[in-house]
């Protein structure tokens, strides 16, 4: 059997070299445990960016995919499958939406509610052709596509990319004034923003800003778009992370958890009027609303719902940020988050880098990444038991006190 360097060793040879992981090689996974290829045991708490808030290989998914695997496992949208329509219904029900547009990836549902937005501002707003303007927030992340990296504000995102997409406008986040001087100009269509922005490091808004957003852009007749692929699902201790205010998006933008982890399926939902801009050979996607993606993911969001993932997740949050109060050290700037989506930010300043402690960490048995060099994000699967996030925390407690 390869050995943990072998593998490293092996992509680092044919593998391009987009992405700079921690030096281990995991070969299996169940509910919140992660075993590396010579078998050792950790912790996961980062949940594949809170792709698996199900836990890993959840026995009802795999279960659901291993049976529709025997069946039929894509047509294409050239014909209709007996899968899809159901799950479409399941869904639309599920979070209280006329309609929805199944996709495969994250940014791909990102994309979709970029072109259902535009295609709304011109037929229904009114917007002159090829006009329509498209707001952001400073920090946002939701993927790595040429439209994605030019909404980006973040040079290693798009840096030598160019040239960007026009179209888009970036204001700071958090910042309702600057969204209404935005949202005033009539060729406007759209607001598409993280209710919690995950990537740039767990930042959460004050509070009444998602309130705020649904009030100017109703007021201004500006599609208001979640991104809820990190933050949804259960993740923040709701099932939206915009239900903490109760509001309710045009479009909402899904993806990771959606499959827990076991397939790669995204969606975004909203009115009639807004999807039923689309005609056919419009949008689309070979791999989109195919027969095992739909049966994956109505599994998924049973489990959300059968077993209580929301509140498990605002109970267990509020326990994991209590125990990190024991991070008094002077280089830990802030311990943030919402229900199991926390994040540590350090020092920019001091001698230890975010990488250095997860490496650390690693060692002790417990698995979590950095961002941005001085931010470590926290994320264990939903599923995790009480007694396993204790023992999580006193991982990170005794790392973070070796570094004193």
């Amino acid at each position: 059997m390869k050995k943990t360097n072998e593998f490293i060793e092996l992509e680092n040879q044919v593998g391009a070299h987009n992405y700079h992981p921690l030096p281990v090689v995991l070969s299996r996974g169940e509910g919140a445990y992660l075993w590396d290829v010579e078998g050792k045991r950790y912790l996961d708490f980062l949940s594949a960016y809170s792709a698996v808030n199900q836990g890993h290989c959840h026995p009802k998914i795999i279960k659901a995919l291993t049976e529709q695997a025997q069946h039929l496992t894509l047509t294409s949208r050239a014909f209709y499958n007996d899968q899809l329509g159901p799950y479409e219904k399941f869904v639309t029900d599920y979070f209280g939406y006329d309609r929805m547009l199944p996709m495969n990836t994250g940014v791909e549902a990102g994309e979709t509610a970029l072109k259902l937005c535009r295609k709304w501002g011109y037929q229904k707003k009114g917007i002159p052709e090829n006009k329509a303007k498209i707001i952001f927030a400073q920090g946002n992340f939701w993927g790595r596509t040429i439209a994605a990296v030019s909404s980006s504000t973040d040079p290693v995102t798009y840096k030598e990319f160019g040239p960007y997409t026009p179209g888009f406008e970036i204001i700071p986040y958090n910042d309702l004034k600057a969204l209404e001087k935005e949202a005033q100009d009539p060729h406007t269509a759209g607001f598409m923003v993280e209710p919690i922005q995950g990537e740039a490091g767990v930042i959460v808004p004050n509070e009444g800003y998602l309130k705020g957003v649904r009030e100017l852009c109703n007021k201004y007749k500006v599609i208001f778009m979640a991104d809820e692929i990190q933050t949804g699902l259960g993740r923040t201790g709701r099932l939206l992370a915009c239900d903490h205010e109760k509001i309710k998006p045009d479009l909402l933008i899904l993806g990771k958890a959606l499959s827990g982890g076991v397939f790669p399926v995204s969606a975004v939902l909203g009115s009639h009027e807004i999807l039923l801009c689309l005609k056919p050979g419009e949008h689309g996607s070979t791999f989109g609303g195919n027969p095992l993606a739909c049966a994956v993911a109505r599994a998924a969001l049973e489990i959300i719902r059968d077993e209580k993932l929301p509140q498990k997740a605002e109970e267990l949050g509020a326990v994991f940020r209590e125990q990190l109060k024991q991070l008094n050290m002077p280089w830990v700037k802030q311990i943030r988050g919402k229900g199991l989506l926390n994040a540590i930010e350090i020092d920019s300043n001091y001698q230890s880098t975010a990488r250095s402690i997860c490496l650390k960490m690693a060692e002790k048995g417990l698995l979590a990444k950095p961002t941005h060099g001085h931010i470590i994000r926290f994320a264990p699967p939903l599923v995790i038991s009480k007694e396993d996030l204790l023992n999580g925390c006193q991982i990170i407690i005794e790392t973070f006190q070796e570094f004193v």
